[in-house]
């Protein structure tokens, strides 16, 4: 487990898949997350994310939790390239209540801690739509920062929108 002052990142466990598909229902909160058809989750798609992410190799998922014990999302590392020493990570928050306080910026620096310090990676990245400017915020706050820019990579709500790619060295979070 890991804890800052906001948040800690901890095992998820099977209850949290309930709070998750509720989280993953909300359009605003989807809409952030995945390139795909926007098609309703069920519990059972849940489960089975759950069942899957069980003994992965190469992956890490943390629960975000407040520090009153309630979950508030999910974070972890998504893809990792060792021969390079590259970590691909995501976030979110699915309580709504929770945006805009420094809830996932402290779990993006819990993890990017975990993740420099715990498994000697040197590169963190991540991708973010450009319409979700209060995640590049809080990305750039951690000390990311725009490296590309996939043009016109996602279709949402009636227009397409870029993909934004983000990364973050070892040697500058080591600065900062």
């Amino acid at each position: 487990m890991y804890e800052g002052k906001l948040v800690r990142l901890r095992a998820l466990k099977r209850e949290d898949m309930i709070t998750a598909k509720d989280y993953m229902n909300d359009s605003e909160v989807r809409k952030n997350l995945q390139g795909g058809i926007p098609f309703p989750f069920t519990l059972e798609d849940e489960y089975k994310f759950y069942e899957g992410i069980s003994g992965m190799k190469d992956t890490y998922t943390f629960a975000i939790e407040s520090m009153e014990k309630r979950y508030l999302g999910g974070c972890g590392i998504n893809q990792i390239d060792w021969k390079n020493s590259v970590a691909t990570i995501g976030i979110f928050i699915g309580d709504k209540s929770c945006w805009g306080k420094g809830y996932g910026t402290e779990a993006i620096k819990l993890l990017t801690d975990f993740i420099f310090n715990e498994m000697n990676i040197n590169k963190v990245k991540l991708n973010v739509y450009s319409f979700n400017k209060r995640a590049m915020r809080c990305y750039e706050k951690c000390g990311f920062v725009r490296e590309g820019v996939l043009r016109q990579e996602i279709y949402r709500e009636g227009r397409y929108h870029d993909d934004i790619v983000m990364g973050l060295l070892r040697d500058e979070y080591k600065k900062g």
